[in-house]
């Protein structure tokens, strides 16, 4: 049972962590101090004739300066008397006159049920593989041969093959004592009030598992064979395990190969994918053959600040393109925005490495153009603006684009960059000098780009010389590259995720898309989430081992060096799993605090550069204020940790 980290520290609070350790140790009363809750005693860890056991109340915790143990009010009754962590819980909230906190059986009944279904899941991607290399699969094994699968791939996808059959997986399942209402829950079968049979729900079809973030199998994409079928690919339905908005394919393996340098490339179809990453490129994903959502896009933007959306060459494609733009318009921000990619048309990217090879599709990406620009496109392609109300017509919708960005900094930025196209783009129409680029008052035409126009609206201002980024910003310690230098947070976190891997599966939710700065540590999450999806049941030598294998062993040993000197004992594998556990709440509170400040920062650096007003820059020094505080606290508790061995809380 997880307990609330809130009523773990409401007990610990409530009981003297003396009052626990003094059960079992005499203290001494020559160097105790009970007024200021300051005890010592021989330590009952080792044997030893003067005391070098030290226990304080206010910190609630202790330390035997002989043999180095430390811990808290939990770790002394599990490491001295074997209590379970429960156990021990139990016996501080009976202490505390603390009721222990309701379980919650119905979410405790949940989560039985899902690891029950994801081990179905398991047991049908099996039989879709055996079939695919039986007699049965030989059409299929066809198929893939002529789309130019090798062997390797298709095992590495996992691919399969459904029979042609009403029942052969519902059979097999049942065969191996799986019941009825998990095969209807996995989405494996057609069922309901109206069948009174069930029967497969993929028949004749090249199967696709579709892993979760962690490369369990949750869903199945399945593509006919038969030329009649009423659907040429369709998926899973939705499940307790599966929601088809939530869940890119292939977003596990991408995640890896992003975290290893580039970005991630959203792509259009499942063969598209694989026939990417069997041409090198493994940072590929897709949508579930439905247009991006929002979750989707989120995902993409969890791996990369700068996905690039690829799309058909055909007019279907680019409208998916201008589909994906407008989703994304709305929560582009700095840092986080997208670039769009349009493939040869007729052209898909499973075609055009197959015929090409791999350069044809990296000129492709290469070309990719940022969203501001497939805005442009799309609202002036092909028009004609030679009268003032089409020009008017174009503003107000450039207008209205722009005006559905949040970010209220981003927004002038592409306001002032949409004023600027229509004032050049103007300048090359018929009659544009008649009053476009506004006129001198002695009669001369008016420098180009500046002085007043219709396109005042999209910003403050005249539109003036545009660059890449203003003298005072450039001059900001904020935009330089100040990521490569491991941080002793940062380092703190990775470190204590691999020595005590029963953290990763606990704190899950915020280890899956740590936000890290530097680029080494970055590679050393990708490979701790492999041996998460893979092998970390196997415990921490597991993860040291794929570690090695993804070549990161002599970034591992710098992190390590890099804890050892910042004396950050409680995530070293020596520590006992409680004070690695503070440890890394304490460092993750805080690094979550520092990213977001930081980005905030930027953002209103660069608002203030663009407009220094009195406004931004009281916005900017309260950032300031902030981010200064977080460097503060973690200077403190890095500082205590050093003197006393103790890890802070979060």
């Amino acid at each position: 049972m997880r307990f609330p980290p809130a009523f773990l520290d409401e007990i610990r609070d409530r009981v003297p962590i003396s009052s626990v350790i003094g059960q079992r140790v005499s203290w001494d009363r020559k160097k105790s101090n009970a007024s200021r809750g300051d005890y010592w005693a021989c330590c009952p860890f080792h044997g030893e004739k003067s005391p070098s056991f030290h226990c304080e109340d206010k910190k609630g915790r202790y330390h035997c300066f002989g043999c180095s143990v430390s811990g808290d009010h939990f770790k002394f009754l599990t490491e001295l008397d074997g209590m379970s962590f429960p156990e021990a819980v139990e016996r501080i909230a009976e202490m505390a006159g603390v009721p222990m906190p309701v379980r919650d059986a119905q979410e405790e009944k949940r989560e039985k049920e899902r690891a029950s279904l994801t081990d179905v899941m398991e047991m049908a991607t099996v039989f879709f593989q055996e079939r695919l290399q039986g007699p049965e699969g030989a059409k299929a094994r066809a198929y893939l041969r002529d789309r130019g699968l090798t062997p390797a791939t298709q095992q590495s996808f996992r691919l399969g093959y459904a029979p042609d059959s009403r029942n052969a997986l519902k059979e097999y399942l049942a065969a191996k004592g799986v019941p009825k209402a998990d095969i209807e829950a996995c989405g494996l079968v057609r069922h309901g009030d109206d069948i009174p049979v069930s029967y497969d729900w993929f028949r004749d079809r090249i199967m696709f598992p579709i892993p979760d973030s962690r490369g369990r199998i949750i869903a199945f994409g399945g593509r006919a064979l038969a030329p009649d079928a009423l659907a040429k690919y369709m998926n899973s339905p939705e499940t307790e395990l599966f929601h088809k908005g939530n869940v890119l394919y292939n977003f596990a393996r991408a995640r890896k190969a992003v975290a290893k340098g580039g970005t991630v490339i959203a792509v259009e179809g499942y063969m598209d994918v694989i026939a990417l990453a069997q041409a090198g490129f493994e940072n590929a994903v897709a949508p579930l053959g439905t247009a991006l959502t929002e979750n989707q896009l989120e995902l993409l933007w969890r791996m990369a600040p700068e996905p690039v959306l690829c799309f058909d060459g055909d007019k279907a494609g680019l409208k998916a393109a201008w589909r994906a733009a407008d989703l994304a318009l709305p929560s582009v921000q700095a840092g986080r925005s997208a670039r769009f990619a349009m493939l040869p048309e007729g052209k898909d990217p499973d075609d055009l490495v197959k015929e090409d090879g791999p350069d044809a599709f990296r000129a492709v990406l290469s070309e990719a153009r940022p969203l501001a620009d497939l805005l442009w496109m799309r609202e002036t392609a092909g028009g004609v603006f030679d009268t003032p109300e089409r020009r008017a017509e174009l503003e107000n919708t450039l207008r209205e684009l722009t005006g559905r960005i949040r970010d209220e900094s981003l927004r002038y930025h592409y306001q002032q960059e949409m004023r600027e196209r229509v004032l050049s783009f103007f300048g090359s129409q018929r009659g544009a000098r008649q009053g476009l680029h506004g006129g001198r008052q002695d009669g001369r035409p008016g420098e180009r780009g500046r002085g007043s126009a219709p396109g005042g609206a999209f910003g403050r201002g005249a539109a003036g010389a545009r660059t890449a980024i203003t003298e005072s910003l450039g001059r900001s310690a904020l935009v330089k590259r100040t990521g490569e230098a491991m941080s002793v947070r940062e380092a703190t976190i990775i470190v204590a995720l691999v020595n005590h891997p029963p953290l990763i599966d606990e704190n899950f939710a915020h280890v899956e898309f740590l936000d890290l700065a530097n680029s080494d540590l970055r590679r050393l999450h990708a490979a701790i989430l492999d041996a998460m999806a893979h092998d970390a049941a196997d415990g921490r030598g597991a993860v040291i081992a794929t570690i090695e294998r993804a070549g990161c062993g002599d970034i591992w040993e710098r992190a390590v060096a890099l804890i050892k000197r910042a004396r950050q004992w409680p995530a070293l594998e020596t520590a006992g799993l409680d004070d690695a556990r503070d440890a890394f709440n304490q460092a993750l509170h805080l690094q979550r605090s520092a990213r977001t400040l930081h980005r905030e920062l930027k953002q209103a650096q660069a608002a203030l550069d663009a407009d220094p007003s009195d406004e931004n820059f009281r916005h900017l020094v309260e950032i300031q204020a902030q981010f200064n505080d977080v460097q503060a606290t973690e200077a403190l508790i890095e500082g205590f940790g050093v003197s006393s061995g103790r890890a802070g809380r979060a």
